[in-house]
């Protein structure tokens, strides 16, 4: 299971020095449990889901699994992501590594402690995140996760893998997840996808007599 973390942090050069920061700075809060203190109304999970919907829709609409998130920190969206993996052709460029990217800029350009930053930021995504991003958003000590459905192939939140909450060592805080909102609407979103001709399939060869 460590080997399986340890393989999250090539993901993005960006978490592997922070986290060693972070190591270096202060290693109580490694072993501390998921902050209490983070309970979003359900106004404010329907607005920000909302959102997060929206993305999802524009990832559908440009050929990419229809997965879209934001990362909130004091009511304001610090990132927001969408699955750009076919664009890129980049298999790590999931909506959470780049909303993840995007409140490591921020935190750079405020001059910003992004450990502190990260500890009060709360992440919406239409989808249960994959072990790679549930290893991510642990190092970074996302306290808590609101998802849409469930990810039965590579769900890294008790789908697959309890990467979110199992105890796992010098791994980073684990996270509460809520889970099931507009849970239907985000199959549906899914199921549309895959309905679809892939763009990057190769074309079939036409044998020659």
């Amino acid at each position: 299971m460590f080997d399986i973390l340890l393989a999250f942090c090539t993901a993005s050069r960006h978490f592997l020095v922070v986290f060693e920061v972070n190591m270096q700075t202060n290693t109580e809060t490694d072993h501390a449990g998921p902050k209490d203190y983070f309970q979003p109304s359900s106004e404010e999970v329907a607005s920000w889901m909302q959102k997060a919907f929206d993305m999802a829709r524009e990832a559908l609409e440009n050929g990419e699994v229809p997965v879209g998130c934001l990362m909130v920190y004091n009511q304001e969206i610090l990132g927001r992501g969408r699955n750009e993996v076919n664009e890129t052709k980049n298999a790590t460029r999931h909506a959470e590594m780049i909303a993840l990217d995007q409140v490591l800029e921020w935190c750079h350009q405020e001059n910003r402690d992004s450990k502190e930053v990260f500890e009060r930021t709360v992440l919406y995504v239409t989808v249960e995140p994959c072990i790679m991003c549930a290893g991510a958003l642990r190092l970074m000590n996302i306290p808590l996760v609101v998802y849409g459905c469930r990810n039965e192939r590579f769900g890294g939140c008790g789908s697959v893998l309890n990467i979110a909450g199992d105890d796992l060592p010098h791994t980073g805080t684990p996270f509460k997840c809520i889970s099931g909102f507009r849970s239907e609407e985000a199959v549906e979103l899914l199921k549309a996808f895959y309905k679809q001709e892939n763009p990057n399939a190769p074309n079939p060869k036409v044998r020659k007599d």
